[in-house]
């Protein structure tokens, strides 16, 4: 099978842009963790996956490997964001099937310590680029009458924890912007989700090496990026008429 060198990876002999690809899905933070494994996920279950990420070099790799298209995007970037959309919507022929918004940010720190640049990475990051990534798919989802929105909130999103005030604050934003969609989706045809998983061992714990902090959950104690991403495919196929609201995750 032939293909190009390029972040948007393998591309088909018989595809070109505007050929639509069944049961297509677009991801965001697909690079790392909770929003790679949902794309390898995906992957295996027969869906076509549109990558955004930061990471070039990684995004190209991952890309090839699960013949997928990626799409460089910092989403903390609205123009970026809206060309990784417009580039995803050529190549798939249309709005995707299935977005699911990974992209995170994560620290630990007294709400008294907290600086401005942290208080803005979380809310532009966990906030602000899972509305506008929302934003600039769904117009289209509501013109095709069809889609599923998978947003990767937190428990932190709806339960206080010490040290957490940055990252708490843009979880809760995004639990009250889910809440504002389950009604305004309503009769629409486009459903929306917000996975809300207990600690989950990714990359984001790697600076914090909770293993040898006392107050912070062992990573063996700690959700997998697989078991979060199984949630995501379990919502993703239900039947159209099922809406799933919320879905807590924890370790049993």
């Amino acid at each position: 099978m032939g293909g190009d060198a390029s972040p948007e990876g393998r591309t088909r002999s018989n595809e070109r842009p505007g050929r639509v690809v069944a049961r297509t899905a677009l991801v965001t933070g697909a690079t790392s963790g909770i929003g790679r494994a949902t794309v390898e996920v995906l992957t295996h279950d027969g869906w076509r996956t549109g990558l955004m990420a930061r990471d070039t070099p990684r995004l190209g790799k991952l890309a090839r490997d699960v013949e997928g298209w990626g799409l460089p995007c910092d989403v903390r970037d609205a123009g970026a964001i809206d060309d990784a959309v417009a580039r995803f919507a050529e190549l798939a022929g249309g709005a995707p099937e299935l977005l699911v918004v990974a992209a995170g940010a994560f620290s630990l720190g007294p709400a008294v310590d907290l600086t401005v640049e942290e208080l803005d990475r979380h809310i532009d990051v966990n906030l602000r680029g899972a509305i506008l990534t929302v934003g600039a798919v769904l117009p289209a989802m509501l013109a095709a009458g069809r889609g599923t929105l998978v947003l990767i909130g937190s428990v932190a999103g709806r339960k206080a924890f010490p040290g957490n005030a940055a990252y708490s604050a843009s979880k809760f934003g995004l639990r009250g912007f889910h809440e504002v969609l389950l009604e305004e989706l309503r009769g629409t045809g486009v459903r929306a989700t917000l996975l809300e998983p207990a600690a989950t061992d990714t990359p984001l714990w790697d600076p914090l090496d909770p293993d040898s902090t006392p107050e912070l959950p062992n990573r063996s104690a700690m959700l997998t990026p697989g078991d979060v991403a199984a949630a995501v495919a379990f919502v993703a196929g239900r039947p159209p008429g099922v809406r799933i609201p919320y879905l807590p995750i924890e370790r049993g």
